[in-house]
């Protein structure tokens, strides 16, 4: 399966990324309307790493192949697919966020309403080919890719 990884060398803590997530997920039409509306868009990347340090690194689900908050999910809202994604039904969500809680990386959180959980679904409902923070990342530290 194709993951998202993240050089932490090459990664300028620009947070592109986030931006392009937010974007990717908001089903908007132009970025520019995310402008004056926070905390209504959250990203599903996280850049780690501050101004003071020299390492920056970006933080999103590994899709983990014995993963914790399937295991975990009180609701059966998170699943593996067929590729070997884990997904989450939103539908499914009762908002207990114990997959919050378990994930060893800090990748799911909770959703801008508060009521369910979010994490990256490599943006398969929403762009073609790559995902958006990959796609998008100026000095090409995220990369998707498979690995053995």
């Amino acid at each position: 399966m194709k993951r998202i990884y993240v050089n932490e060398e090459w990664c300028l803590g620009c947070h592109m990324c986030e931006y392009e997530c937010m974007f990717a997920n908001s089903g908007l039409d132009a970025m520019f309307k995310l402008k004056g509306r926070p905390g209504e868009y959250i990203p599903r990347i996280k850049v780690e790493g501050d101004d003071k340090s020299p390492v920056h690194f970006a933080v999103n689900c590994r899709h983990c192949t014995d993963a914790i908050c399937v295991r975990s999910c009180i609701a059966g809202a998170l699943s593996r697919e067929g590729d070997g994604m884990v997904a989450i039904d939103k539908n499914k969500c009762v908002g207990c966020f114990t997959c919050v809680l378990v994930c060893p990386f800090g990748a799911i959180m909770p959703a801008p309403d508060g009521k369910t959980a979010q994490k990256c679904m490599l943006c398969t409902d929403n762009a073609a080919g790559e995902p958006n923070c990959v796609k998008y990342c100026p000095n090409n530290a995220i990369v998707f890719e498979e690995r053995g």
